[in-house]
């Protein structure tokens, strides 16, 4: 539960990001202001796996790269909140944020009664607008807008065809569109049906096998061409990826004050970076006190967490990190905040955070809710369903 004043104080903080690291992701595609400033290592952007040269030069509808950007937040006090980490490709979870809702209402319903909760059920509305905003210029009419599924074998396949049944949009897969002249269309059992825009939930290797994987089945070939001459918009938008790198993560302050002229209102995770001598050799020292981190890593997957771990692990990540530093980031291990919750004990405080959705297109706009994250096993801070953690219901309550 969030008060309305710490939600709002989140949502200004939350946008600023949004703001801020869209501005990052059409400047380093362009001119490279930040880089030229000396605001960040030039090495961290061009040289990262995540940053896709097809895409130098160009600017999308909007200017926005990530349309949907999932901030992961932690608390550590009252009024304490900290950015774990950004989301700026295909952040997942929104299913269980509606579904969650939807099960507590009717478990009880009497506690919404009493209480003033705002609701979140609108959230496929917003996306869908959101989405529609973004069309390219040369959609002439309503925008017919799609979700991209890499099929039912895919982990989140079910949020895909949820949120595609609640939006009212197709849900395709790669070999439902093809290219065909300037613009992008839909086998029917119509005939075709051009396509404005795609919300992909693909990863930016296997958008287009003419432009980046050849083997991969999952795309469209010709679709990048399509998307450089303004025919089909992509959401988020291929090349996103290099904003929410981990090591990217630590500049962020600096873009808001690069970008907006403004002081960051939510603060980062005091992080080291192991590509830098002086923070690998504190990172080296303590590290059985640190939370390590792959740079490209997700899911909770490829991560130290030295307090939980053995010394033996601990010496085996020793390793790896000595054999490519730059892999790697550090940061404190945080009193993050707790939750009752039911185990297989009883009831048991917990270890959570929070992942609001922010939808950028021609307007920013936050639902208020999110996916709150638990770690179900006792003292874990993992909270990634990926490694057993679970969900809870998120209520922001009205003022």
């Amino acid at each position: 539960m969030i008060s309305f004043g710490s939600a709002s104080k989140l949502e200004r903080g939350i946008k600023q990001r949004a703001r801020a690291l869209n501005a990052f992701l059409v400047d380093v595609y362009g001119r490279g202001e930040i880089v030229r400033a000396g605001r960040i290592p030039a090495r961290l952007v061009y040289r990262n796996d995540a940053y896709e040269k097809a895409v130098v030069g160009f600017v999308p509808p909007k200017g926005v790269y990530s349309h949907i950007v999932g901030i992961d937040l932690v608390r550590t006090g009252p009024e304490d909140f900290f950015v774990l980490e950004d989301n700026c490709r295909t952040p997942s979870g929104v299913s269980y944020m509606l579904e969650n809702r939807e099960i507590m209402m009717r478990m009880f319903p009497t506690l919404f009664r009493e209480n003033r909760i705002l609701p979140i059920d609108n959230y496929p509305e917003i996306l869908r607008r959101t989405l529609a905003s973004v069309a390219p210029l040369k959609c002439k009419h309503d925008p017919v807008v799609v979700i991209l599924t890499p099929g039912h074998f895919n982990s989140a396949y079910y949020e895909h065809s949820f949120l595609a049944d609640l939006m009212g949009v197709e849900l395709v897969e790669g070999q439902d569109l093809f290219v065909q002249g300037e613009f992008v269309y839909m086998r029917t059992t119509e005939g075709p049906k051009r396509v404005d825009v795609i919300y992909r939930r693909i990863d930016d290797a296997y958008i287009d096998p003419l432009c980046f994987r050849a083997d991969s089945m999952l795309g469209v070939p010709g679709l990048m061409d399509v998307y450089r001459s303004g025919g089909v918009s992509i959401c988020s938008a291929p090349g996103a990826g290099v904003a929410d790198d981990k090591a990217v993560y630590t500049y962020v302050p600096e873009m808001i004050r690069f970008y907006l002229g403004e002081e960051p209102l939510l603060k980062n995770v005091p992080t080291w970076k192991c590509a830098e001598a002086d923070d690998l050799a504190y990172v080296l020292d303590k590290l059985g006190d640190l939370v390590v981190k792959e740079v490209h890593g997700s899911g909770g997957y490829g991560m130290l967490v030295g307090p939980k771990s053995t010394k033996a692990e601990v010496e085996a990540f020793r390793g790896r990190i000595l054999a490519n530093p730059g892999k790697y980031i550090a940061q404190p291990t945080l009193a993050l905040s707790t939750t009752p919750t039911f185990v297989e004990e009883g009831i048991a405080p917990r270890h959570v955070d929070l992942r609001p959705y922010c939808l950028v297109g021609e307007r920013i706009e936050l639902v208020p809710g999110g996916l709150t994250r638990v770690a179900l096993k006792e003292g874990s801070l993992v909270v990634n369903s990926s490694q057993g953690g679970g969900v809870k219901d998120t209520w922001v309550l009205a003022e």
